[in-house]
C-alpha cells in the first residue's frame, strides 16, 4: 500500500518539473535575439550589466531595434548618444550569463 502512495508521489513530481521546464523562457535564444536587435555583434562596442538594466554602447545606435526589444520583453529603453539603457527586470542575470557566452 505505501509503495503505491510513493510512485504517485514520484509520479506527481515528475510531472511538475516538466510543466515547470515546459514555461521556462529560453535565455540563450532571447540572448541571441537581443544582440540580432542591437544590430548584431559588430555593433555592440561593450556592455555592462547594472541590476535590472542592460546599458550598451553601440557604433551606430540607429541599426538598434528598440521596438524589437520591447517585443522581447524589455521594460522601458533609454537612449543617450551611442548608449542604449535596457530594463530588462528580473531576467537580467540569466541573460547576462548567456551574452556572456556569446562575445
Amino acid at each position: 500500500m505505501r509503495i503505491e502512495y510513493i510512485i504517485i508521489i514520484i509520479i506527481g513530481i515528475i510531472i511538475a518539473i516538466a510543466i515547470t521546464r515546459s514555461k521556462r523562457k529560453d535565455f540563450k535564444i532571447d540572448a541571441n535575439k537581443l544582440i540580432m536587435l542591437l544590430g548584431g555583434k559588430e555593433n555592440v562596442i561593450d556592455y555592462k550589466f547594472n541590476k535590472s538594466r542592460f546599458v550598451v554602447n553601440l557604433k551606430d545606435v540607429t541599426k538598434a531595434n528598440k521596438e524589437g526589444i520591447q517585443k522581447l520583453g524589455a521594460q522601458g529603453i533609454v537612449e543617450i548618444d551611442n548608449q542604449l539603457k535596457i530594463i530588462l527586470g528580473k531576467d537580467a542575470k540569466q541573460i547576462k550569463r548567456c551574452i556572456s557566452d556569446l562575445k
